[in-house]
């Protein structure tokens, strides 16, 4: 397995995720949002993956949301742009597996994984 954790160190979620993975002995490497976002690629494959579209991965309770206004933003393009200046901006945990991805907790999915 190869595990990616995209998320914020205030995230409790992101947390509980780093344990599921450290609780199992399963190497993961950490990504915060806050320093550094994800690329188109890894935003295009997490969507692909899931199956989400943009709206479903925003998170609207982040702080950046009201101050970005992305919300007003028409057209997918230019928000996902919005995104990739701002990872912050996305639900959390993100968690990779090679093509394989979730948006939040989901310990149920990564125990298929294993």
């Amino acid at each position: 397995m190869n595990i990616q954790i995209f998320g914020t160190n205030k995230c409790f979620d992101t947390k509980k995720a780093q344990r599921y993975f450290k609780e199992r002995n399963i190497k993961f490497q950490y990504v915060d949002l806050t320093q550094k976002s994800l690329s188109r690629g890894e935003l295009d494959s997490v969507r692909k993956s899931t199956g989400l579209s943009i709206e479903e991965i925003l998170n609207e309770k982040s702080k950046d949301y009201e101050k970005s206004f992305i919300k007003y933003i028409a057209g997918e393009e230019a928000k996902i742009e919005k995104i990739l200046e701002n990872g912050t901006l996305l639900k959390t945990p993100i968690v990779r597996n090679g093509k394989q991805a979730t948006v939040g907790y989901s310990p149920e999915v990564w125990k298929t994984w294993e």
